[in-house]
């Protein structure tokens, strides 16, 4: 390999954010090595499950959501993969990328989000605060094995992930649990942020473990809105697909031209939405300081009455009925009599009279004579009217940042994959091998799987010795033959089912458990980062020799692998 192929294929061993950033490969390729896995075909015999194939599209993707919610937490803390530094990650990414480049584009390198979705400093909202300002997380992607893992670690009582790991685990068992086509898939990544888009019925975003559909992008909630704040507030970096990819900072696309007209046409009819009196009450929903502009009316025993809008909205907590729908009526009957005045609130809009100039007038919001009418209803001195129509614009109809696919050059297009769940696991398995000279994301996908029957060692090796700061710095203090003993001491048990699939040390080390060819190589990187020294590990199908400074130790292993020898430093 060339020192650049090296980089590539290391980094798909690693699948830290920043790698998949730098190479939008991986991020496909993470969804084909959790479709490999063994582990969520598992899923299709769980009792939850039972029925799945009697059921419509969408409810079957609700029980999917429901044990993705029930059997793994997000995870984003700084401590499951450590630190590196700008300065480091720069230089292995200088031969592809600018690092002002990244800058504008990457959360770890700078960028800061939109105002709006962020008002603190972006390291202080990461908790790196307490750091030097060249201090960047390892934010690693998890395959579902490590995901699964965090069951073995303090405070967690199920699996884990961070977004992207999420989105994977996503798209791989809507394949093979739910049968979505992976041509109706398409996995969406911000700076600060990354979701699929499903093409079910109207269109479904994934948002970390939760779902949202178009009734619900627009009701008004916490959970849309923290759905809509990545594609509200930032361009979409990197679109992948079973087809291909885009990438905001690349000139080539490799997706194919009809799948991305498919997926934007899609996603913008998805994030808009016609206003109507309903929509315009989540709007107010969602904005607390428009609502101190607004009151509501009520007829009390014969007589009309107000009271504030943020005051009734506020009895919507805790409470099944809403401002905003049919059940209003029973939501206000709820309420106190004193909390309404018997005239009309100063300065405040009548919410009931504007929901009927909206229901009458049959408003289009992309039209500039309706929009003007609209704004004369927003006339108070409590409002501004200009902000407060903006507001609701962009609440009704968000306009994507995507990337521009015009204004990429065509790649040579990548041999189709060409998988169904049909197939099976194994079937699968070999096509995607015997496609690996013709597909690069096949390719790749089979690194990010980690068998070593299947691919060269030196980039797991080099993944394992440069990336992996965790286990380096937990076990500093040992000495050397504690070091080993406490090594060798470790549950004899890989977290990977497979043969020839292998940890990384940091997964071994924070999972408490390992093969004994992992555990091998757990002490090798801790070791070689300690002492420079040579290593020599010689691998046979079921034992590791590991030699230091003249002493030997013998790790019995069950991953299969050929006889072969690896050494530090790295060749």
């Amino acid at each position: 390999m060339t020192p650049k192929e090296l980089e590539r294929y290391a980094s798909a061993i690693t699948l830290s954010d920043m790698e998949v950033f730098i190479f939008p490969e991986l991020m496909f390729s993470l969804v084909l090595a959790n479709i490999m896995s063994p582990r969520i075909w598992k899923w299709r015999d769980d009792p939850w499950f039972a029925g799945l194939d009697g059921m419509k599209p969408y409810k079957r993707i609700t029980r999917l959501k429901q044990y993705i919610m029930d059997h793994y937490a997000f995870n984003l803390d700084l401590d499951t993969w450590g630190l590196t530094q700008t300065e480091q990650e720069m230089a292995r990414f200088s031969d592809f990328i600018a690092e002002s480049t990244i800058a504008q584009s990457n959360a770890l390198f700078g960028y800061e989000g939109d105002k709006y979705y962020f008002d603190i400093d972006i390291r202080t909202h990461f908790g790196l605060d307490k750091y030097g300002g060249n201090i960047i997380p390892y934010w690693k992607t998890e395959t579902v094995e490590a995901m699964d893992a965090f069951v073995h670690r303090d405070n967690y009582t199920t699996g884990a992930g961070e977004c992207v790991s999420l989105a994977a685990l996503y798209a791989a068992a809507l394949f093979i649990v739910v049968g979505i086509p992976l041509e109706d898939i398409y996995l969406m990544a911000t700076p600060l942020h990354s979701q699929n888009f499903v093409l079910v019925k109207d269109g479904i975003l994934t948002n970390n473990r939760r779902l949202v559909t178009k009734n619900m992008w627009c009701n008004g909630t916490a959970l849309s809105a923290q759905a809509r704040r990545a594609l509200e507030n930032e361009r979409v970096t990197i679109v992948s697909h079973v087809s291909g990819h885009i990438h905001t900072l690349y000139d080539e696309v490799t997706m194919a031209p009809d799948a991305y007209e498919r997926f934007t046409t899609k996603l913008t009819a998805f994030l808009k939405t016609r206003l109507s009196k309903e929509v315009l009450g989540n709007f107010l929903r969602q904005c607390p300081d428009i609502q101190k502009c607004f009151q509501i009316r009520w007829n009390r025993n014969g007589a009309d009455c107000y009271i504030a809008a943020d005051k009734a909205f506020a009895y919507e907590n805790g409470s099944s009925y809403r401002v905003t729908d049919g059940t209003r009526a029973r939501l206000l009957d709820d309420i106190d009599a004193e909390n309404f005045e018997c005239s009309p609130l100063e300065s405040r809009i009548v919410l009931n009279d504007l929901e009927a100039f909206v229901a009458s007038h049959n408003i289009d919001i992309d039209k500039t004579d309706d929009v003007a009418k609209l704004k004369a209803q927003f006339a108070s001195s409590c409002l501004n009217a200009e902000v407060a129509l903006e507001s609701l614009i962009q609440f009704c109809h968000v306009k994507p940042q995507l990337p521009d696919y015009a204004a990429k050059a065509s790649a040579n297009g990548y041999a189709p994959l060409d998988i169904s769940a049909d197939m099976g696991r194994k079937a699968i398995i070999a096509r995607v091998a015997a496609l690996r000279d013709e597909n690069p994301v096949a390719d790749l996908s089979l690194y990010a799987y980690r068998d070593l029957t299947q691919i060269s060692a030196m980039p797991y090796l080099k993944a394992c010795t440069e990336r992996n700061p965790v286990c380096i710095e937990a076990l500093q203090e040992l000495p050397e033959a504690a070091l080993i003993q406490h090594i060798v001491a470790l549950p004899s048990e890989s977290i990977y089912d497979d043969m020839g699939r292998l940890a990384q040390p940091d997964e071994v080390w924070n999972f408490g458990r390992g093969d004994g060819l992992e555990k091998a190589v757990l002490l090798a990187t801790v070791l070689f980062a300690r002492t420079g020294a040579e290593i020599a590990l010689d691998v046979y199908a079921d034992k590791a020799e590991f030699t230091h400074r003249g002493t030997t130790t013998t790790f019995a292993t069950t991953k299969g692998l050929s006889p072969q020898t690896w050494t530090w430093p790295l060749a």
